[in-house]
C-alpha cells in the first residue's frame, strides 16, 4: 500500500485533536468566569468517562468484529499492523479513543439551568415514549437487516436501540432538559469524526462493502457511517449526562455549583 495506513490515520486526525482538547481545556479553566459551572469539572468526571469507555470497548468489540468477519468492510492491503480476532489492532485504538476525544469536547461545555424537580425527572410517560422511539429504532434495524444493501445500516440501528432504550428509559427527562448541552456535546465531534472518516475512506485505509451498504452519501460519506458516529457520539454524551445527574442527585437532589477548575468536594 502506497498511501497512509490506519496508524498514521491516528497520528494524523486522532492525536492532534486529543491533545488540542487537552491544552484547551486548560485555557479555557483560566479566562471562564468562576461562576460559569462545566459539566467536565471535578474529578468525578474522568470516573465515568473511564465507565463509558470501558462499555464501549465491552459492547462495540463483538459487533465490530463480526461485522469484519461479514465482509461489510475491510482495510487495504498493508494499512493495519497487526490483527486480533477479525479486527486490526488500530480499530480497538479507535474504539478506546473516540470516547474520550467525545468527553473532554463535552467537558469544555457549560451546565445550565437545574435538574427537573423529583416529580417531573421520576414521570414514567416521557420515559416510556423515549423507549418506544428507541424500540422504533431496534424494529427498523431488524427488518433493514433483511436486505443486503441496508445491512450494515440496520446493524448499526439494531445494535444501538438497546443502549438507546436504556439510556432514555432512566433519564429522558434529564436528557431533555439538557438538550442544547446534548446536541452540541454530540454533533461537533461526529461532524469532525464524519470528515476524517471521508479521509481515510478515500485514501483506502478501509473499504466499505457495496453489497452492504445502500450507497447513499452525504458529501462523499456513506451514510451509514454518518449514523454510527452519530449513534456512538450520543451514547457517550448521554451517558456522561446521566452519570453527573445520578451524582447530583445522590448529592444533594440539585445540579452542583462547582468554580471552574475546582473539584467538587462531595465527588471523590
Amino acid at each position: 500500500m502506497t498511501g497512509p495506513t490506519y496508524l498514521q490515520f491516528h497520528i494524523a486526525f486522532l492525536v492532534p485533536a486529543v491533545m488540542l482538547m487537552i491544552a484547551t481545556a486548560f485555557v479555557s479553566r483560566a479566562q471562564l468566569p468562576d461562576a460559569v459551572p462545566r459539566i467536565g469539572a471535578g474529578r468525578w468526571y474522568w470516573s465515568g468517562v473511564a465507565i463509558v469507555t470501558l462499555v464501549a470497548l465491552v459492547y462495540t468489540i463483538p459487533w465490530d468484529n463480526y461485522l469484519i468477519a461479514r465482509g461489510v468492510w475491510w482495510y487495504g492491503d498493508g494499512s493495519t499492523l497487526a490483527t486480533v480476532g477479525h479486527a486490526p489492532v488500530e480499530e480497538y485504538l479507535f474504539i478506546l479513543v473516540q470516547p474520550w476525544l467525545t468527553a473532554l469536547w463535552l467537558s469544555h461545555l457549560s451546565l445550565p439551568g437545574s435538574w427537573p424537580d423529583a416529580g417531573r425527572a421520576l414521570r414514567w410517560r416521557p420515559r416510556l415514549a423515549a423507549v418506544g422511539l428507541a424500540a422504533f429504532v431496534g424494529v427498523a434495524g431488524w427488518r433493514l437487516l433483511g436486505t443486503a444493501a441496508t445491512f450494515y445500516l440496520g446493524a448499526i440501528l439494531a445494535w444501538a436501540a438497546p443502549v438507546l432504550a436504556l439510556q432514555w428509559g432512566v433519564g429522558a427527562p434529564q436528557l431533555w432538559a439538557r438538550k442544547r448541552l446534548v446536541a452540541i456535546g454530540v454533533l461537533v465531534p461526529t461532524a469532525y469524526l464524519c470528515i476524517v472518516d471521508r479521509i481515510a475512506i478515500e485514501y483506502g485505509i478501509w473499504i466499505l462493502s457495496e453489497e452492504y451498504t445502500t450507497g447513499l452519501t452525504v458529501a462523499g460519506l456513506p451514510v451509514e457511517e454518518a449514523t454510527f458516529f452519530l449513534v456512538t457520539n450520543l451514547f457517550v454524551v448521554q451517558g456522561l449526562v446521566l452519570y453527573r445527574w445520578v451524582l447530583d442527585r445522590r448529592a444533594d437532589g440539585s445540579v452542583a455549583t462547582l468554580r471552574v477548575g475546582d473539584d467538587d468536594p462531595r465527588y471523590p
